[in-house]
């Protein structure tokens, strides 16, 4: 007899966050993946890493004008870090001129284009009209006064006090550092307290205990206040269709709440997964900060349009948020991609963007945008050693210990034969395809890879299964697994360790017990990159993307209430998932610059990027697949492990996180130099050593001078050459060190 099993309250909640990098033609994507979504609408529920292609939309585009927007323009009013002050009486003037300059194009567009319309306009970070063609010539519009650039509008998808995930990054050390004394039911004593962090992304639960605003100061509330508190203190929807939908910011899809709650959940929240309770009381990297809903994809929008991230980016500038979290993204579209732009243009405003580098990896070239921009702090993901789990054993012996995710569990323990599906070729098969064999009442074991999860339980339940073993293909820890809806499924479904697959094998035709108990498990599987982190170069220009690596699998955070409604525990503590993404990478970057902000106010963004990038661990990520043994290649894990301590400590700051001198012909024999500027973070100066080390590859990187001496403040300048070596292509690099700090060089070889 089969036993009953618990069916989830939601779907999709463990789903790797699927980047959608296929977008094609110039100008701006839309948002069409949370890096790390949890929902049925995500475009690739497998927690493979792959990613389904976004649709140019050509019926509308983004015109680009040719006056500097606030961000970048000489002529408005900043404040000590550099952010635009929009009261101020310069910029008031500026802004008009702006204005006027999209008042001249949408009369000649009533002229010329008169189907058109217009259906958005920015002045912060970029300054442009959003326009919908209806027919109108995109030829015409760019012969247009004053246009710079006319660009199709896409999609992007949606990627406790001993804290096993703030452990990664140094997290409790880093809040020593930047002074805060963490103080239970003080938030003012919390780090990040004051720093205001935009989530521009699915929404944030703000009844979740994680953002309870208890002694947080009260606070103007703005937008959509039915959805706001102390804590999270704005909620704003961004969708052309929403007054044709009655789209609100409500929380409806789980991908932003989670990005939140690593973030800034409040200091030591209780936690549950499953029934199974956590060892320790879970903390947001910035418990203090209060933060903002963009929402993006409200109600079931599973992507978001190009004037619906823009018009996100710029009220969370107006709104005066100091750190821009964007767990989405999209493909690149070279030079001139209007979103990677955008970013630019807020970090020179003095907002930090954290910004995901998307999940299509293993492989390079495959960074998306917005995360491919030069001043986007950009995000690889490594494992946090710990999941929920149940026992899997045979003959009186536990075997595995198997990660529960999407798909039901049993009430009671299921014993079967476990059936073990091979290939031709005699290893365990990914069942992408129709299984053969019956499995009439067994358990099948199968090898995660290929396709969805979703795919391989359906075709074992047809085959007859009562249950499946999805055993994981790369080392560590095995992940929460996401349903797919493409394929309806009734049966429980788990995943087991790589390291499990040969005692697992070898049972097979044996009795095996698949466990009800949930509980939670803690392991070394610790800072391995993750097999679907996105690498670089950047196409193009060849730059170092990621920046920096932080923890993105198996990363529990808070998911809105509602998907846990109906379980007895979540009136205590709230609803709690897993997740895998460098959507869930992202926000421990943007939770850092909370942090590191709230230690020194007067870092502009730039300086803030440099500290949490060029003060990372730079042997601190291990190999995917070989796990005891450091990850070097700098296009995978950028400038290595984050350090909050190390950041907060940061002496010196670089004016480019990573240096690269793209692709140069192997024949030439060039001697190339660039110039890194390089200042004083301390207030009193101070004489660094300077090196270069770590060099690998056909080619020699040198620096000069061999030392610099900075004054309280100051900057000087670095020569930094490559000479190519005639030999054998490939890529080449090595690390720049000035006094403890260090950025990647990066060169390619064809």
């Amino acid at each position: 007899m089969t036993p009953r099993t618990t069916t989830r309250r939601w779907s999709g909640l463990a789903a790797v966050c699927a980047l959608a990098l296929a977008l094609t033609g110039a100008g701006l994507g839309a948002a069409q993946a949370h890096l790390g979504n949890s929902s049925p609408r995500n475009s690739n529920p497998s927690t493979d890493g792959a990613a389904a292609p976004s649709g140019l939309d050509r019926t509308s585009v983004i015109v680009r004008l040719s006056n500097e927007p606030l961000t970048t323009s000489t002529a408005v009013n900043r404040s000590s870090n550099g952010q635009v002050k929009l009261t101020g009486s310069t910029t008031k003037n500026t802004r008009a001129t702006l204005a006027a300059e999209r008042n001249a194009f949408k009369s000649w567009l009533k002229t010329y284009a008169p189907k058109a319309k217009v259906t958005g306009e920015y002045d912060i970070t970029l300054n442009a009209v959003a326009v919908r063609l209806n027919g109108s010539s995109v030829d015409a519009l760019r012969a247009a006064p004053g246009v710079v650039s006319v660009g199709y509008q896409n999609t992007y998808t949606m990627t406790g006090h001993e804290d096993p995930d703030l452990a990664r990054i140094d997290g409790v050390q880093g809040w020593a550092a930047a002074g805060a004394t963490s103080v239970d039911d003080l938030p003012s004593t919390w780090a990040g307290y004051g720093v205001q962090v935009a989530i521009v992304d699915s929404g944030i639960d703000a009844s979740h205990p994680c953002f309870d605003d208890e002694g947080f100061p009260a606070t103007p509330q703005l937008g959509d206040q039915r959805f706001t508190n102390n804590k999270v203190i704005v909620a704003r929807s961004f969708n052309n269709q929403t007054h044709r939908h009655g789209y609100t910011p409500e929380a409806i899809d789980s991908h932003g709440t989670h990005v939140s709650g690593t973030v800034a959940c409040n200091l030591h929240t209780p936690a549950v997964v499953e029934g199974a309770t956590i060892d320790y009381d879970p903390s947001g990297v910035a418990p203090g900060a209060q933060l903002g809903n963009y929402n993006v994809f409200p109600g079931d929008v599973g992507s978001a349009r190009s004037e619906d991230i823009l018009n996100a980016l710029d009220a969370a500038a107006a709104d005066g948020m100091d750190v821009v979290n964007m767990s989405l993204g999209g493909g690149y579209n070279g030079t001139q991609d209007l979103l990677t732009m955008a970013v630019d243009n807020l970090d020179r405003s003095g907002i930090v963007v954290a910004v995901a580098a998307g999940n299509s990896g293993p492989g390079y070239f495959t960074t998306g945008s917005p995360g491919s921009a030069e001043r986007a702090l950009t995000a690889g993901a490594s494992t946090v050693g710990h999941y929920v789990g149940v026992p899997v054993s045979a003959n009186g012996a536990q075997v595995s210990v198997a990660a529960v995710g999407d798909f039901p569990v049993p009430d009671v323990d299921l014993t079967a034969v476990l059936g073990v599906i091979t290939n031709d070729a005699g290893s365990l098969s990914t069942a992408c395809t129709g299984i053969g064999e019956s499995l009439a009442g067994q358990i099948a074991l199968v090898s995660r890879g290929a396709c969805t999860f979703g795919t391989k339980v359906f075709n074992a339940e047809q085959a007859g299964a009562i249950g499946v073993i999805v055993v994981n293909s790369v080392p560590g820890d095995p992940i929460a697994m996401a349903t797919d809806p493409a394929f309806t499924t009734t049966i429980p479904a788990v995943m087991s360790p790589l390291a499990d697959r040969a005692a697992l094998m070898a049972l097979d035709g044996e009795k095996v017990t698949l466990g009800a108990q949930k509980d939670y498990v803690q392991t070394v599987n610790n800072d391995i990159l993750a097999g679907f982190s996105s690498w670089g170069p950047v196409k193009v220009n060849y730059r170092v993307k990621p920046d920096v690596v932080a923890p993105g699998v198996n990363v529990l955070s808070s998911v809105p209430l509602h998907l846990c409604e109906d379980e007895d525990w979540a009136d205590d503590v709230g609803c709690w998932a897993f997740f895998q993404g460098t959507s869930m990478a992202t926000p421990h970057l943007a939770g850092m610059a909370a942090v590191v902000l709230d230690a020194h106010p007067e870092w502009e963004a730039w300086e803030v990027r440099s500290a949490i990038a060029n003060t990372a661990d730079i042997d601190g990520v291990l190999q995917t697949n070989a796990i005891t043994v450091p990850e070097t290649d700098v296009q995978k894990v950028g400038n290595g492990l984050a350090d909050l301590d190390a950041a907060v400590n940061a002496d010196v700051a670089f004016d480019r996180t990573t240096l690269t001198y793209g692709a140069v012909a192997v024949g030439s024999g060039k001697t190339l130099t660039e110039t890194v500027s390089v200042t004083d973070l301390t207030g009193t100066g101070g004489t660094f050593p300077v090196s270069v080390i770590d060099s690998t590859g056909n080619g020699t990187f040198s620096a000069s001078p061999s030392t610099v001496t900075l004054t309280a403040g100051g900057t000087k300048a670095i020569t930094v050459t490559f000479q190519v070596n005639k030999g054998s292509v490939g890529a080449t690099q090595a690390h720049l060190y000035v006094g403890d700090s260090h950025l990647a060089l990066y060169a390619f070889l064809k």
